[in-house]
């Protein structure tokens, strides 16, 4: 096993200038993270329309199966700052083992109530802790890259491969869930989001060698600074708010339009579309030498977002949805790359992993309010009616950032990164 503070990255770097994804995996003891850490994301993926699908099948209400998704949603939103914050001042292993427990004790118990037809109400107590549990893979893989790779030049090349990672998740996930609980059995999808939890995250916190070492000291108050005093990571909330409302739209609709033509079954791969140029544009945007400031790059990015999302109302067929979703698959990367880059530049090195989950819980949130509105419009309206929430989520978040962008500009420090792996711009690809 690696040792947490290794200098054999650096040593490795200095064996070629063009530092990629393939030298990257090469760095001694990261497999020993990579493949635990990405079993251990898929609930963030699975878990939203694993909940949909089965509250759905017992209830026959769209409307139903997004309010319990919601509440899962915006606990996750409100716990995970807490979770990033706990994994700093106490360490990785002592936040997760008993995160995952809970998860599959509280999935499983949500998932017996719904098959029991138990009263919303207790659906909603079940989903509480349900969210409140979900492991924070994402940043703690984040902060560990950090670990490993202190002051090498492969820290972009971690930043892009992690967006990649991300993104892929949401290929796999929403794949699985799908074929899960439409092949198998409408119970199936959460009950393998727990399992993967539970072996993933356990065999994540068993790696203790890579996960960083806990600091405190004289330096305590700087490191835990929280993160929502910047006034940037602020307005980048509300933009990942809208893009939460992007995926919680997605999901709701690309259901209930699957549904309506009677081939539920296309759920799916519509979804895997729209995840897949999602990952496919984060790929390329890693391999960019951007030269344009990032906070610029976020503005141009956001209005083509939210540009490509104001057309899926008007769809009316599996091919057009398809291309439609691609589209909007491909500019969500952009932002969320984005995003992560202007965190460490604007975020002081003790709040970043912080200042990581913020991010992930208001996309969370954004997800969870989508999907509870997407039900209700579904439900009440006309089929398709839910692809009207990522075109309001993303334009209000697009007038938000227009309005603040000043905001986003990062003031000269001298702080060198010490947490977390953001999303830095130029990066060559084996």
């Amino acid at each position: 096993m690696a040792s947490t503070v290794t200098t054999e990255p650096s040593k490795d770097t200095t064996a070629t200038s063009r530092p990629g994804y393939g030298q990257l995996l090469r760095t001694r003891g990261a497999w020993t993270f990579l493949l635990p850490g990405f079993a251990a994301r898929q609930p963030f993926a699975m878990l939203t329309l694993s909940i949909v699908l089965l509250v759905q099948h017992t209830t026959g209400s769209y409307g139903a199966a997004g309010a319990v998704a919601a509440v899962t949603g915006v606990s996750m939103a409100l716990f995970a700052p807490y979770s990033g914050r706990l994994a700093d001042r106490f360490g990785q292993r002592a936040v997760l083992v008993p995160g995952v427990l809970v998860h599959t004790v509280s999935g499983l118990t949500l998932t017996a109530l719904a098959l029991g037809h138990a009263p919303l109400w207790a659906l909603f107590v079940a989903a509480v802790p349900t969210g409140a549990s979900v492991p924070q893979v994402g940043p703690m893989v984040r902060a560990r890259w950090g670990v490993k790779l202190q002051g090498s030049p492969l820290m972009t090349t971690a930043a892009a491969f992690e967006s990649v990672t991300d993104e892929l998740t949401f290929v796999v996930g929403p794949l699985l869930a799908t074929a899960l609980c439409t092949a198998v059995d409408p119970a199936a999808g959460l009950v393998t989001e727990a399992a993967l939890t539970l072996v993933g995250g356990l065999l994540f916190a068993a790696q203790k060698s890579t996960q960083p070492v806990v600091t405190g000291g004289g330096h305590a108050r700087v490191e835990h600074a929280s993160a929502l005093r910047v006034p940037g990571v602020r307005v980048l909330i509300v933009a990942f708010l809208g893009i939460g409302s992007v995926f919680g739209g997605m999901q709701v609709s690309l259901a209930a339009f699957t549904e309506s033509i009677g081939e539920p079954g296309l759920n799916g791969v519509l979804y895997g579309i729209f995840a897949a140029g999602n990952m496919l544009s984060g790929i390329v945007c890693g391999a960019i030498a951007w030269k344009a400031a990032p906070q610029h790059r976020l503005v141009v990015g956001y209005a083509a977002l939210a540009l490509a999302a104001s057309g899926l109302w008007a769809a009316h067929s599996v091919l057009v949805l398809a291309g439609l979703g691609l589209l909007v698959g491909m500019c969500i990367a952009p932002a969320l790359i984005t995003g992560y880059t202007l965190v460490e530049n604007l975020v002081p090195a003790g709040a970043r992993t912080e200042a990581f989950t913020w991010l992930t819980g208001a996309v969370a949130l954004g997800q969870a309010a989508a999907v509870t509105v997407a039900g209700q419009l579904e439900d009440r309206l006309w089929d398709g009616a839910g692809f009207l929430v990522p075109m309001g989520g993303t334009l209000l978040a697009l007038g938000t950032v227009l309005a603040l962008r000043s905001r986003l500009a990062a003031r000269p420090r001298g702080r060198t990164v010490a947490r977390g792996v953001g999303h830095r711009s130029p990066v060559t690809v084996d």
